[in-house]
């Protein structure tokens, strides 16, 4: 797991030295007159950045990335293409079938099934619930580019969040990436936003529940002491039994009684259903591993992919401000991830300097006089 923000914001403005080797001993000093950037020193900037890549995290956020885009493909055509249109319904479904997934890796000895605390539980359940419900009244209530608009201020509502509940400071630099991706987002959207108070305000009660909801899949990882798989083995069946009775109010279900199942319609909602799993599942990984923010970080990314993918596989109309504010969200993305692993890379050396100050143990000092012999 990440180390905590607020350590990191202290770390991450830290600044190394260097060290001006040909200066003599004695001679007046005066200040080193800084050398541009070379391509050299990018190009090891950026081996550098690459060995400091916990792979692990890098895995989680693969797997969420695709299996997000995969959701995304086969819920089209299934609401496009076999007009099976019960949103609500289909979430219920999906954490049903991931509660069975993860009970089948129980029974495999994937994991250990752990006694969690329920309320805290069902809280964390409630918050995803009212996601839910919100995002599909936003939808209905909004452009799809208004809704886009106000998914991008979950990132800032986070961050106001965790630095007044939680004391979790940012710093600057990663403040002004954010900032870019934000405003790139935004920026992209422009396009199809129409302004309406009712839609204004359930797509800002959203924004606050998704920001909570976020925060409490990290934090209640750490302090239930649970892992994602644990975690997420009690929350599926109670997110799964309180959505059914919101299915009615979000979802039609005289056409759903009366909607016919056909073969490919079935296997298409059981693909659903599995990409599902993955995609809850890595959702707690990638939190648990990093942050609620840089979770965001990964989502406003795979929206860029899913607008240069409309652009490449399907021919939409290319917009320069679709163009440029995807060009924004990448030089942010790539930013973030810069500061982010920078900031890993002090923690590391602050560790390292920390123990290197701590008296050693006898078995320590053993170990290092079996060494030099």
């Amino acid at each position: 797991a990440s180390a905590r923000a607020a350590d990191t914001s202290i770390l991450a403005n830290q600044e190394l030295k260097p060290a001006y080797p040909g200066r003599k001993t004695g001679a007046p000093s005066a200040a080193p007159v800084s050398e541009p950037a070379s391509a050299m020193s990018c190009v090891e900037q950026v081996q550098e950045d690459c060995g400091n890549i916990n792979p692990t995290a890098v895995a989680y956020m693969g797997l969420n990335l695709f299996s997000s885009i995969s959701i995304v493909l086969v819920n089209k055509w299934l609401f496009n293409n076999m007009n099976f249109k019960f949103p609500t319904f289909l979430t219920m479904l999906h954490f049903a079938f991931t509660f069975a997934g993860l009970q089948v890796c129980a029974w495999c000895k994937v994991f250990e099934p752990k006694k969690l605390d329920i309320w805290r539980v069902v809280r964390l359940s409630s918050a995803f619930c009212g996601f839910v419900v919100l995002t599909n009244i936003s939808l209905q209530l909004n452009s799809v580019g208004f809704y886009q608009v106000m998914k991008v201020l979950t990132t800032p509502v986070i961050a106001l969040i965790e630095l007044v509940l939680y004391g979790k400071v940012q710093p600057g630099s990663v403040i002004a990436a954010l900032s870019i991706i934000c405003v790139g987002v935004i920026y992209s959207s422009l396009t199809d936003v129409e302004l309406n108070l009712p839609g204004a305000l359930v797509a800002l009660l959203g924004v606050l529940v998704t920001s909570f909801y976020q925060i409490w899949v990290g934090t209640e990882q750490k302090d239930l002491q649970a892992n994602a798989l644990q975690l997420l083995y009690y929350q599926a069946p109670v997110s799964a039994l309180m959505l059914m009775p919101v299915i009615p109010l979000l979802d039609d279900t005289h056409k759903l009684v009366a909607f016919e199942f056909s073969p490919f319609s079935v296997q298409l909602i059981v693909a659903s259903c599995t990409v599902a799993l993955f995609v809850n599942l890595s959702t707690f990984l990638v939190i648990g591993s990093t942050s609620p923010i840089s979770y965001n970080v990964l989502g406003h990314f795979k929206l860029s992919l899913v607008v240069v993918g409309g652009f490449l596989l399907f021919n939409y109309a290319v917009d320069m401000r679709n163009v440029a504010g995807m060009g924004l969200v990448f030089v942010g993305v790539v930013w973030y991830t810069h500061l982010k692993l920078r900031a890993q890379t002090a923690s590391k050396l602050a560790e390292q300097e920390r123990r290197s100050l701590l008296p050693s143990t006898p078995r320590e000092n053993q170990e290092k006089e079996e060494e030099n012999v």
